[in-house]
């Protein structure tokens, strides 16, 4: 120990043991269950291997919360600047063209460095480091509308899960940390980020054509209703969702838990803690030890996505607001602008 507010971590590696700083260790990061910041390194170590596990080779963006899950968090998309020269990087593109390092994790002595950055989300893009322009996971983030909930959003994943095994794939689902659900199936990385957020929307729509009133995939709020989003744009390039294992900035430290299909009717999100969740994976091991052993294809998903345009004339669908327009993209306005600018026009 250098100082009462500065200990020195010894984690092991597959190079080694690391020294990893940990800085104001008494810092309380959650004030309601009053967990310091030295607990949110601890669990990062408790939970390291499955989570490195998940996050191997990945770009991951970093979400920090310097003054605690009180205070305005931000995203940082480069690796900082002090970084341990064990840091690994890679190369990400974005939307606009532009280039940047991104940390991307290899073992958990990186992840202890990044949570004592004050880091307690981990959003990883899809993509390995090998190949950062094909996505290796297609990812659908189920977000319950107000008025629905978390079992709203299991049973819209019931429905998933079979669609998501007619086009080849498996899904293997987790907690979102708050009321919804994500669900990754692997991919070989053999198409591009348009085409995997082509087979996701195909794939949204199949599930929503099967129970359209519990499913939505209407970008626009106002058209949702009292139903399930199955966002779409997650699969976006840039786009990320948090990691399995990832505490999320809520005030009661709820982490994104990795689920089997068996199980995710019966929890409860909010018993997937900080505090809890070292316990049930010493208990039950990692529930996505075995995910990427069989990884499935796009082709039948976009086969689909082919029909709906054809035979529906459905095509794309409005990318975020911040991306630049993409081919074949209708306009950005919300359906209720659309109509009142129409009627201004003809009269």
């Amino acid at each position: 120990m250098a100082s009462r507010d500065v200990v020195i971590l010894q984690v092991d590696g597959p190079d080694g043991p690391r020294d990893v700083r940990l800085t104001s260790p008494d810092k309380v990061t959650f004030p309601k269950p009053g967990i310091t910041k030295r607990e949110v390194v601890e669990y990062y170590l408790a939970v390291g291997g499955p989570m490195t596990r998940a996050l191997r080779d990945r770009p991951t963006n970093l979400k920090r919360f310097n003054d605690g899950v009180d205070g305005d968090p931000f995203f940082v998309k480069r690796v900082p600047k002090g970084a341990p020269d064990w840091v690994r990087t890679c190369t990400v593109t974005f939307p606009s063209g532009r280039t940047a390092e991104s940390v991307a994790i290899t073992e958990p002595a990186t992840i202890a460095w990044a949570a004592n950055l004050n880091t307690l989300d981990f959003h990883p893009w899809p993509v390995r480091c090998a190949d950062t322009d094909r996505p290796d996971e297609l990812r659908i983030d189920l977000d319950p509308q107000p008025g629905t909930g978390f079992a709203d959003a299991v049973a819209v994943a019931g429905v998933l899960r079979e669609v998501l095994d007619e086009a080849g794939l498996t899904g293997w689902p987790k907690t979102s940390g708050g009321r919804g659900l994500h669900v990754f199936a692997p991919i070989r990385p053999e198409w591009d980020f348009i085409e995997v957020r082509r087979a996701v929307i195909a794939i949204a729509r199949r599930v929503c054509r099967r129970i359209p009133e519990r499913a939505t995939v209407d970008w626009w709020k106002e058209e949702r209703g009292e139903r399930v989003f199955l966002d779409f744009n997650q699969a976006a390039r840039d786009r990320t969702i948090a990691s399995a294992w990832s505490v999320r900035g809520l005030p009661d430290a709820t982490v994104s838990m990795p689920l089997t299909w068996d199980a995710l009717a019966g929890v409860d999100p909010a018993e997937f803690t900080l505090r809890s969740v070292p316990g049930i994976l010493e208990r039950h091991g990692d529930p996505h030890e075995t995910m990427d052993e069989r990884p499935g294809g796009c082709a039948t998903a976009l086969g689909w996505y082919a029909e709906d345009e054809s035979e529906r004339g459905l095509g794309e669908m409005p990318y975020p607001p911040e991306y630049p327009k993409m081919p074949g993209e209708p306009m950005r306005v919300q359906p209720s602008r659309a109509k009142r600018s129409t009627g201004e026009n003809s009269g």
